[in-house]
């Protein structure tokens, strides 16, 4: 278990909650709505809606069950059940389902955020507010943020982590840590083996489905054919672990050496586990060699629920090709966003990159 020294622990998510009559439901045009009114010009989370089922009846039906159905109910179950209750509607139990919350496993790739960096500095209410208001369905929790989740929390602690994420649209998609297995160390290696198993639990018990892990390079002067061993060996340890659990492991295209796909491909070689997964990570060395299609088709039989990109409109990665990619292999996971840079709003940062990511794989 981390342990973290006195006065330093996580205090992200103890902010108190925000009460039914607080919360809001806003759209990207900066039109906010108190609960229970649902935002028609929103194109995130009331975009299937718009075209299909007038404002004033889903309103009229929303206010008239709302004292009898909002008591001790999260807000997306309650307007799943408001809808699904409208008896005689035929198209009402389509409608009930749009705010289910988004899963891994779907029809399509979705859009998320990683904290890193856009939202290292939020604390968990702040962070889901913000999701919310962008469109943004779904979040990987970085270590070390303002979010405060670690393995250090209560079991009442995960407990409301778990309910803050349940009362959200928000999906808790899953955890990155820095746990790494390159180092020619066995005590630094077996802690980090230990370090990966805690945050498997924390994830767990916060109603995330996995972990992201990395190598981080090569040692120097140890072969590195004994250093890919090291790695693959100890990704199929955390690996079993994490599928009792029902986590997946993660492993991040990451590190000096490490992160070229050829050598990625040379652990799965030993990681056989199922359950460990490759992440991709959008690295410039993805464009070496044969080339981003080559590379892709090296690994793309290990990918797991999470891919991570920087700004799709910064620099010159092909996001396009990239996401061509993803659409031909019928890609049902998560496109995180990584950011690199810093923009005043993040709100309106966010729904761009939304939507630039929306034309992409249309």
């Amino acid at each position: 278990m981390t342990r973290y020294p006195a006065g330093d622990q996580p205090s992200g998510i103890l902010p108190r909650r925000h009460t039914r009559g607080e919360k809001r439901l806003s759209c990207g045009r900066g039109k906010q709505h108190g609960f229970p009114a649902i935002c028609f010009d929103c194109q995130a989370a009331t975009a299937s809606w718009q075209r299909a089922i007038p404002l004033a009846l889903l309103t009229a039906i929303t206010l008239a069950l709302h004292p009898a159905m909002t008591k001790n109910q999260p807000r997306r179950q309650f307007l799943k059940t408001a809808l699904a209750t409208t008896a005689g509607i035929s198209c009402l139990p389509q409608f009930a389902n749009a705010w289910d919350k988004p899963s891994s496993v779907n029809n399509h790739m979705q859009f998320g955020l990683v904290t890193y960096l856009w939202g290292k500095d939020m604390d968990l209410p702040t962070l889901l507010d913000v999701c919310e208001k962008s469109g943004i369905n779904g979040v990987e929790l970085r270590t070390q943020h303002a979010h405060g989740v670690e393995p250090v929390l209560s079991k009442a602690q995960r407990a409301e982590v778990k309910k803050r994420f349940a009362d959200s649209p928000v999906e808790l998609v899953g955890y990155g840590s820095n746990a790494q297995y390159h180092e020619n160390d066995p005590a630094r290696l077996k802690a980090n083996i230990a370090l990966t198993k805690d945050y498997l639990r924390l994830m767990h018990d916060c109603g995330g489905t996995g972990v992201k892990v990395k190598p981080n390079g090569f040692v120097k002067d140890v072969p590195r054919e004994k250093t890919v061993e090291q790695i693959g060996k100890a990704l199929n340890e955390v690996a079993k672990y994490g599928e009792a659990l029902g986590q997946q492991v993660r492993v991040e295209v990451h590190g000096r050496g490490t992160s070229e796909l050829p050598v990625i491909r040379d652990i799965f070689a030993v990681a056989t586990h199922p359950n460990a997964t490759v992440c991709w990570n959008s690295n410039d060395v993805d464009l070496t060699g044969e080339g981003l299609s080559a590379n892709f088709d090296m690994v793309k039989n290990r990918f797991g629920d999470t891919v991570h990109i920087r700004e799709l409109n910064v620099g010159k990665y092909p996001y396009g090709e990239l996401m061509g990619k993803f659409k031909e292999m019928d890609y049902k996971g998560w496109i995180l966003l990584e950011a690199r840079t810093n923009p005043r709003d993040k709100v309106a940062a966010l729904i761009e990159q939304r939507q630039l990511f929306e034309k992409m794989t249309a």
